[in-house]
């Protein structure tokens, strides 16, 4: 699953089904120095009580990839209920990926995993903690802060377009050299051909 977070803090609920042994991995787009906050927990399937329940034993396995580099920065084993913070350092794709800490190939237990994550919040500033300014101070801040976001995820756009502007051009270049080469053979060739008839026609007639 592959989503692209181009708003201010984005939220999305999410409803998984796990098996054991099973990893669920989703994709988002991330500009760079954006913080990604997620919440879970996790009900277990009882056959005893034909129920699914919380299972204290059960572990949830985190893990987040920058997929450009296959960097792992985040891997860690948390319980049935928790939250996780990481902040993207480059901008690009981030795997976010989850599974239960069962290592039997045997088990057959089944999972519910429910999973709000919160997208494109900026990096906390513990000087300037919310709890310690004025109502209107902190509408400021957050006011200055998704601006802050917005910029930033513009200058994002702007890489990209870069990009994709260098290799049409990159291209485009290739195409000109490929059918100058063309020219080039086609008038050397005809030129080869009328040498061969004068000559042809020289030893003819002669």
């Amino acid at each position: 699953v592959k989503g692209n977070w181009f708003l201010s803090s984005s939220k999305i609920a999410l409803h998984l089904s796990l098996n054991a042994n099973q990893k669920h991995c989703f994709i988002e787009e991330l500009p760079t120095d954006t913080v990604v906050k997620g919440t879970y927990h996790t009900l277990e399937w009882s056959n005893a009580a034909h129920a699914y329940a919380t299972n204290p034993e059960l572990g949830i396995v985190i893990e987040v990839i920058e997929s450009e580099h296959d960097d792992v920065f985040i891997k860690t084993t948390g319980l049935p209920e928790g939250k996780f913070t990481f902040t993207s350092h480059d901008a690009g794709d981030h795997s976010i990926c989850l599974a239960t800490n069962y290592t039997s190939w045997f088990s057959h237990t089944h999972i519910r995993l429910y999973l709000d994550i919160v997208v494109g919040t900026t990096k906390p500033n513990v000087e300037q903690d919310r709890t310690h300014v004025s109502g209107l101070a902190a509408k400021v801040r957050d006011l200055n802060l998704k601006l802050e976001d917005i910029r930033r995820e513009q200058q994002y756009q702007r890489e990209c377009e870069a990009d994709y502007r260098d290799l049409s051009e990159a291209t485009n270049a290739c195409a000109v050299w490929y059918s100058i080469a063309q020219i080039i053979i086609l008038v050397a060739t005809c030129a080869w051909q009328l040498c061969h008839l004068k000559l042809h026609c020289v030893i003819k007639y002669e």
